[in-house]
């Protein structure tokens, strides 16, 4: 038997109908626009279809504060300023408004709104090193080093600068920063006498009582057609850390320009590592570039990282691909982030310094930010023989893949160390500025078996020490009362020298060194004048960002000035970049 109604009761129900038929209508609508589609378990799902990355105005519109007022919308509020994206919040299943229903029957506003700016993680490592200290001539008038000719430090200030921010003080490494630029030295006429030494001397500019000695040796730089076939293995770290744009994808970019500028004769391999390793892509001529390319499309990230692993099996490719008087390089790309088998620096030195007496060097290539292992990447080249960069943009990977790739792929000369002995009788005090990780005991100079830093073709590798005349009022330390030496009695026929500065060499596949002697004149002007104090500029730059007190007040406009009036040949626009380093630190310190 059918229920009666009163006629007042079937119109409010026929309007109830009729007003749930109309918002099920407009929440149909409004679906079907936001891309929201019903999952099987009867609630909403966003679809499957990739989502655009929000535009920097988007963004900063979901960080601006809310606005006071509001407006009513049924039983429920919304913001007045709420865009489309908050519109499917007010409706549930029924196309009801929200404002009073259970948090179940919400699609909340925060299910399809772009994430936040990932944080940056802090887990970046670096050499613990102090700086040099202030040594007496009297006391300790020898002073000995490997030299450097990586530039890892310089990218990785340069990326931190163009970000707003300082860099730490351990990642400032001053040889590095001045090695960066090259510099108008003599240069060798043949591989006879692979380099050649320049010496001046300059007064201080951020302290006019010293000076500065400013030692510069320019590598020699062959034809590449005489040179013979290259063979290189890509060790490609592919673990999860390296799906940052910075990190994989500029790394397959870079790779790509090194391959537009080897020969087609050039062979080249590919190892990658996450958990394991493997070998992508078995030595093929570069003459087949599309299928090396069609490898390096193929890279993804994930998993691990079994650095050790990658080593072992890129070694093992190498040792396949040099004979008949060839050499192989391994060219590591990672952020350094090793976290299966050997990880450790001192463990990974062993390793490498064990597989460097094979014959094949180990260059590094750094690349990312939050977990960079600048440590492990100073370890790994410094005892592979290679070269150590950072690649924080598609310019630097041309500067060091193709403008300079003869320079980063050629050793000349190995194993070169630097002996300075100055004159107690003109010099009181000296201090060597930078290359405290590079630092020699003095009987290592002549030791044939001491490993040390290997000059490439065309390289140019500088080195500035800050010395305190006898007399001068920049005399810091006090003469020692039971020192067994006097300057009265170390004087000599040679009292016109301030210092003389030995380089150890050897040409490649030698295993005795050669040596090159210069003694050092108090007017002593080998270089250009423009060259030493853009040098000292650099050199300044890297001592304001580590706190050095022997800097003084020396401040951050001076340098920019310094460095601008001595500008010179700028051919690729590196010394003016470098004056805008100087200006971001000037707007990151306040």
């Amino acid at each position: 038997m059918l229920k009666k109604y009163s006629r007042p009761s079937l119109l409010l129900m026929t309007s109830s109908f009729l007003v749930l038929a109309i918002a099920m209508l407009a929440g149909s609508q409004l679906l079907e626009s936001n891309k929201i589609e019903p999952s099987s378990g009867g609630t909403l799902s966003l679809s499957s279809e990739p989502v655009k990355p929000a535009n920097d105005q988007y963004l900063n519109e979901l960080k601006s504060p809310l606005p006071s007022t509001r407006v009513e919308m049924g039983k429920g509020t919304a913001q007045s300023h709420a865009p489309q994206r908050n519109l499917v919040g007010l409706f549930n299943m029924s196309g009801q408004q929200a404002g009073g229903m259970s948090r179940k029957a919400r699609i909340s506003s925060t299910d399809h709104m772009p994430a936040p700016p990932p944080t940056m993680l802090d887990r970046e490592r670096f050499p613990d090193m102090e700086q040099n200290p202030l040594k007496q001539s009297l006391e300790d008038p020898v002073s000995t080093f490997s030299i450097d000719v990586d530039t890892a430090s310089y990218s990785f200030v340069r990326s931190n600068l163009n970000a707003g921010r300082l860099p730490k003080p351990d990642a400032v490494r001053i040889e590095e920063m001045v090695n960066y630029f090259s510099y108008d030295y003599e240069r060798p006429v043949s591989l006879e006498r692979p380099f050649s030494s320049n010496i001046s001397v300059m007064q201080t500019p951020w302290n006019k009582a010293t000076r500065l000695l400013h030692i510069g040796i320019q590598g020699y730089k062959p034809d590449l057609a005489s040179l013979p076939p290259q063979n290189l293995v890509f060790l490609i770290d592919t673990s999860g850390s390296m799906r940052a744009p910075n990190k994989l994808p500029l790394l397959q970019q870079s790779f790509r320009l090194l391959l537009s500028s080897l020969r087609p004769e050039d062979e080249v391999a590919i190892v990658t590592y996450a958990g394991s390793a493997g070998v992508l892509l078995e030595p093929t001529k570069v003459a087949d570039k599309d299928l090396i390319l069609s490898k390096l499309n193929q890279l993804g990230a994930g998993g691990s990282t079994a650095g050790q692993a990658g080593l072992k099996q890129a070694y093992a490719v190498a040792s396949q691909m040099s004979g008949q008087g060839e050499e192989a390089r391994v060219i590591l790309a990672t952020d350094g982030d090793f976290n299966v088998g050997l990880s450790d620096p001192e463990s990974l030195k062993r390793y490498v310094s064990d597989q460097r007496k094979s014959g094949t060097a180990l260059s590094v290539l750094g690349f990312g930010r939050g977990n960079y292992n600048d440590a492990l990447m100073q370890t790994l080249a410094q005892n592979g023989n290679g070269v150590a960069a950072y690649i924080d943009t598609l310019s630097e990977a041309r500067k060091v893949l193709v403008d300079q790739m003869v320079s980063s792929l050629v050793s000349i000369a190995q194993d070169v160390k630097i002996q300075v002995e100055f004159n107690p009788s003109k010099i009181a005090e000296y201090r060597l500025v930078g290359y405290e990780t590079r630092a020699l005991k003095n009987e290592d100079f002549n030791n044939d078996r001491v490993d040390a830093g290997d000059i490439g073709a065309g390289h140019t590798v500088t080195a500035i020490y800050e010395i305190t005349p006898v007399g001068s009022p920049a005399v810091k330390l006090d003469e020692r009362r039971y020192g067994a030496n006097s300057p009265k009695k170390v004087s000599s026929d040679r009292s016109d020298e301030l210092a003389f500065v030995k380089i150890r060499y050897k040409k490649p596949g030698q295993s005795h060194s050669n040596l090159i002697s210069t003694p050092v004149l108090e007017e002593e002007q080998a270089i250009n004048r423009t060259e030493t104090r853009f040098a000292a500029a650099v050199a300044a730059f890297g001592q304001y960002l580590k706190g050095s007190k022997y800097l003084e007040d020396f401040s951050l406009t001076e340098i920019e000035n310094l460095a601008r009036a001595n500008r010179g040949t700028d051919d690729f626009g590196y010394r003016a970049e470098f004056l805008n380093l100087v200006r971001q630190a000037r707007i990151a310190r306040r």
